[in-house]
C-alpha cells in the first residue's frame, strides 16, 4: 500500500462524513471536508509523480474516490434542492456511462489503460467547482452570481466529455472488430 493509496483511501471515507453533513444542511462543515478531500486528491497525485508511487490500483482508486465524492455530492444537493436536478442527472449519467464503457472495454480486451481526457479533467474541475460554488454561496456571497452560469457550463461539458469518451470506445471496438476480421496472425 503506497502512501497516495492511502491519501485516496482517506477520500474515499470522507465522501460518507461530506453527504451527511449536506443532508444536515451544514454546508460550511460540507465545504471544509470537500476542501479536504480536493487537497488529498491533489497531494496523492503530486505524491505518486514526484515520488515515482503510482500504482496500479491508485489508477483504479483515485478516479473511483472522485466519482464517489461527486455524484454522491450532485445526487445529494439535487435531493435537497439546491442544484437543478437536470444537472445531477447529466452528471450521474455520464459517470455511469464511463464506468459501464470502461467494464465492457475491460471483458473485451482483458486489460485497459486508464488515462483520462483533457475533456474529462475540464468537466471534472468544473464539476468540482460547481459544488465548491454552491457549498460556499451561503457563506461567501460574492460568489451567488457565478452559480447559474457555472451549471450551464458544467452541464455542457459533462455532455462534451460523455460523448467523447463515447467516440473513443467506439473507435476502440472498431479497431478491435477490424483486427478480429483480418484472422489470426502468425
Amino acid at each position: 500500500m503506497t502512501v497516495p493509496n492511502l491519501i485516496t483511501t482517506m477520500r474515499i471515507i470522507l465522501a460518507p462524513i461530506f453527504i451527511i453533513y449536506l443532508l444536515d444542511d451544514r454546508f460550511l462543515a460540507a465545504l471544509y471536508v470537500f476542501v479536504i478531500a480536493g487537497v488529498s486528491d491533489g497531494a496523492d497525485g503530486l505524491i505518486a509523480r514526484v515520488f515515482n508511487q503510482k500504482s496500479r490500483l491508485g489508477a483504479f482508486l483515485d478516479p473511483l474516490a472522485d466519482k464517489i465524492l461527486l455524484v454522491a455530492a450532485f445526487v445529494a444537493l439535487a435531493v435537497r434542492g439546491y442544484i437543478p436536478s437536470w444537472l445531477a442527472v447529466i452528471v450521474i449519467t455520464r459517470d455511469l456511462l464511463i464506468l459501464l464503457g470502461v467494464l465492457i472495454l475491460f471483458l473485451s480486451r482483458g486489460h485497459l489503460k486508464i488515462q483520462p481526457s483533457i475533456f474529462s479533467k475540464i468537466t471534472t474541475c468544473l464539476q468540482l467547482g460547481t459544488v465548491f460554488l454552491v457549498l460556499a454561496r451561503n457563506h461567501f456571497h460574492l460568489f451567488s452570481e457565478y452559480v447559474l452560469p457555472i451549471y450551464w457550463i458544467t452541464g455542457i461539458m459533462t455532455i462534451v466529455s460523455g460523448l467523447h469518451y463515447m467516440r473513443s470506445w467506439f473507435l476502440l471496438m472498431g479497431e478491435e472488430a477490424t483486427e478480429d476480421e483480418k484472422g489470426p496472425s502468425f
